[in-house]
């Protein structure tokens, strides 16, 4: 889905892209995807820690996966966009299909409709996550 004004792809398309970021693997299409979901400098905030640029998210999620197995984001509900930001409420399941954690993304659009910031939050923390060890 693009804006037929301004040939920018819509917030709903864009966030439908960036999970599949989060569920596309090394050998997948991953860095075309990237380019297309993230601005250059995105900046992605969590409790583990800031992180900035799409290789740096893309790291993150085979580290995840290097120690937790297989796991597929999806999103628990339609998100919710408004001037330039959106509200993206996310559960991660394992391969086993176990809820592993869930949380919300706060999102924000650059000006060409890619996604410029990410404010991760747990609304329910994997066990035995413990949130002060990434203060």
């Amino acid at each position: 889905m693009t804006d037929s004004m301004t040939g920018t792809a819509t917030p709903l398309a864009q966030l439908e892209r960036y999970t599949r970021f989060w569920n596309t693997g090394p050998d997948g299409d991953r860095d075309r995807l990237a380019a297309t979901v993230f601005t250059d400098e995105v900046e992605y905030r969590a409790l583990v820690g800031l992180l900035r640029g799409a290789a740096a998210l893309a790291d993150f999620r085979d580290q995840f996966v290097s120690h937790a197995g297989p796991a597929t984001v999806r999103r628990r509900e339609e998100p919710e966009v408004h001037h330039g930001r959106a509200r993206l409420r996310w559960e991660i399941l394992t391969g086993d299909g176990t809820s592993f954690a869930t949380g919300t993304d706060v999102i924000e659009f650059a000006e060409d409709g890619r996604i410029s910031a990410i404010a991760a939050f747990l609304d329910r923390a994997p066990e035995g996550f413990d949130p002060t060890a990434h203060d």
